[in-house]
């Protein structure tokens, strides 16, 4: 790659990246995945364009951005799925927003269609099936009281992964069985622990005997000093790939019918609320979404209008 023949566009992009993490503080992980999005965009551009100008990015370039993504094949020889297709297109959207609002000239970022969404099945576990995954852990042993605190805070919030990691000691109000999170896009809400999760938690941080200010931590970690640095301490918190397998590990020694994750508990979270009659604005809300539609995914598994119609009138029921 030729530096001097994309100069211009990286000078944009770093700008633009630099904008999403002063003006809009965005994670630092959602800063690195935009920037490769994008940095693969201009590649793309110089290389079968040369050095355009952002005001020559035509609907046709795009088009033709559009078929490098679809007929793109990886070091595995697959392609990329058309949800990771949609984040390129999505990266270039928002970068080309920030264009212009700083008043420069470039293609209307809604002429950039994405690519239709692959339908997937919502993978969640019922009352009977969660029971079953919360009984898994052994709780003779720190490690499984450490576990079963995580599975019950997993369910009993419908926290991302990403935010359970982060969750200090200090932030958790036993008292009112709350306490406040940044999520996704840097917004701050409210989360809720049931009685039994509260439970839990405390039975689990009352058997610590370490400083860190982690609520969950990798109790294998081993020092040779008595007394551990402030990076030391911080090298205990448990990290997410470590919360995945865990829940993975769990689900199959509960002979779980379907393969569940972190996010598949987020689900059964929304599911277990709206089944028992939770409004969908406060399950929203709880969960975090921008947007009610992001929420109303789950509402066909739990319409009880629906199910209630199929009862009365399907011959099956009768």
């Amino acid at each position: 790659m030729k530096k001097n023949k994309i100069t211009k566009i990286r000078q944009k992009l770093n700008q633009y990246l630099e904008y999403l993490e002063l003006a809009r503080n965005v994670s630092s992980y959602t800063i690195r995945n935009y920037k490769h999005y994008l940095e693969d965009f201009a590649l793309w551009i110089n290389q079968k364009y040369g050095d355009v100008a952002l005001a020559k990015i035509d609907s046709e370039k795009i088009r033709q951005y559009r078929l490098h993504l679809r007929r793109y094949l990886n070091p595995q020889g697959l392609p990329l799925k058309r949800v990771t297709q949609s984040y390129y297109l999505i990266a270039l959207r928002s970068f080309l927003k920030w264009l212009i609002r700083n008043d420069e000239p470039v293609i209307a970022p809604e002429k950039i269609e994405l690519p239709k969404s692959e339908s997937r099945s919502l993978k969640f576990l019922t009352r009977q099936q969660i029971e079953q995954l919360l009984a898994q852990p052994k709780i003779s042993k720190l490690q499984g009281l450490r576990d079963k605190a995580i599975l019950e805070v997993l369910f009993s919030t419908g926290l991302r992964v990403s935010e359970l990691v982060k969750l200090n000691r200090d932030q958790i109000n036993f008292e009112s069985c709350e306490f406040g999170v940044i999520g996704k896009g840097q917004k701050p809400r409210v989360v809720f622990l049931s009685e039994r999760a509260a439970y839990w938690l405390k039975k689990y941080l009352s058997q610590r005997k370490d400083h860190s200010p982690a609520l969950f931590i990798n109790h294998h970690f081993k020092s040779k000093e008595k007394i551990l640095s402030k990076n030391e301490l911080e090298r205990l918190r448990l990290s997410v790939r470590s919360v995945q397998r865990l829940v993975d590990r769990y689900c199959r020694s509960a002979k779980l019918p379907i393969k569940i994750s972190p996010h598949g508990l987020r689900h059964s979270f929304a599911t277990d609320l709206l089944a028992a009659g939770a409004d969908l604005r406060s399950v929203q809300e709880m969960l975090g979404h921008k947007n009610l539609v992001t929420t109303q995914i789950y509402t066909h598994v739990t319409n009880r209008q629906l199910k209630e119609v199929h009862r009365k009138f399907h011959s099956g029921n009768r």
